[in-house]
C-alpha cells in the first residue's frame, strides 16, 4: 500500500514495513546490480564489435544507396580503388626506398673494380641477378674513383655517383642515372631484377671504360 510517497507493507499480525520510495529505489538498484543478473549479458568487447558491425552495415547501405549502380556499383569503385592502389605500389616499390635510398652505395671495406666485377659475373652465372646488379653498379663507381674522375669518398649514394660522374661523362648522364635507379629498386625498393637489367649494367660499365671524359680545366 502508498500513503503519500511511502511504501507500506504489512501482513499478519506483524506491524506493518514502511519504506521511503527513494530507499526503496536505491535497494532495487543494488539488487539488480548483482552479477547473477548480468551473466548472460554480452561482454563489453562483444557490444563494441556489435555497434562496429551495425555501423559497417549502416555505412554500406547508405554509400550503395548514392552510388549509381547501388551495391554493384559499389564493388566495382573499390574494386578499382584496390586495383588502383596495387599499380601503385608495384610503381614506386615499398615505402622503405625513400626512406633508404639514401644509404651508403658501399656497405663493406675497399674493394677494387675488379674485385666487384667479379663477384657480380659470379652472381649472374648463378643467377642471382639483384646481387649481380648491385656489385656491377659497385664496380662502375668504384672504376671511375681509380681513374681519378670521382673522388673517394665514404657514404656516396648511387644517385650522388651517377650526377657526378655525368660531369665529366655527359654522353652517358641518361645510362649513369638509370643505373642508380635500378640500384636503389633492387637495393631499396623490393624489385626483382632480371638478365636484362643486369646486361644493360654490363655494358655500361664496358663502354665506361672506353670512353674518354671531358675535363674542364680548372678556373685560372
Amino acid at each position: 500500500m502508498s500513503t503519500g510517497g511511502l511504501i507500506t507493507i504489512a501482513g499478519g499480525d506483524t506491524p506493518p514495513l514502511t519504506t521511503g520510495r527513494e530507499a526503496a529505489r536505491e535497494a532495487a538498484e543494488r539488487e539488480l546490480a548483482k552479477p547473477i543478473y548480468h551473466q548472460d549479458e554480452p561482454g563489453l568487447l562483444q557490444r563494441a564489435l556489435d555497434r562496429f558491425w551495425e555501423w559497417l552495415g549502416e555505412f554500406f547501405d547508405r554509400a550503395s544507396g548514392a552510388t549509381p549502380g547501388g551495391t554493384v556499383g559499389l564493388i566495382a569503385i573499390a574494386l578499382f580503388v584496390v586495383l588502383a592502389a596495387a599499380a601503385l605500389w608495384w610503381r614506386l616499390g615499398t615505402p622503405h626506398r625513400t626512406a633508404r635510398s639514401a644509404d651508403a652505395l658501399f656497405d663493406d671495406g675497399p674493394r677494387s673494380a675488379a674485385d666487384h666485377r667479379a663477384a657480380a659475373e659470379a652472381h649472374a652465372a648463378a643467377g642471382r641477378w639483384n646481387e649481380a646488379v648491385r656489385e656491377r653498379m659497385r664496380a662502375v663507381v668504384r672504376s671511375l674513383e681509380e681513374r681519378t674522375l670521382l673522388d673517394p669518398r665514404p657514404g656516396r649514394t648511387a644517385d650522388e655517383a651517377a650526377a657526378e660522374a655525368a660531369r665529366p661523362l655527359p654522353a652517358h648522364a641518361d645510362e649513369l642515372r638509370a643505373a642508380a635507379r635500378a640500384f636503389d629498386d633492387v637495393t631499396y625498393g623490393g624489385r626483382t631484377a632480371d638478365p636484362d637489367t643486369y646486361a644493360r649494367l654490363r655494358t655500361l660499365d664496358l663502354t665506361l671504360e672506353r670512353t674518354r671524359p671531358i675535363l674542364t680545366d680548372p678556373t685560372p
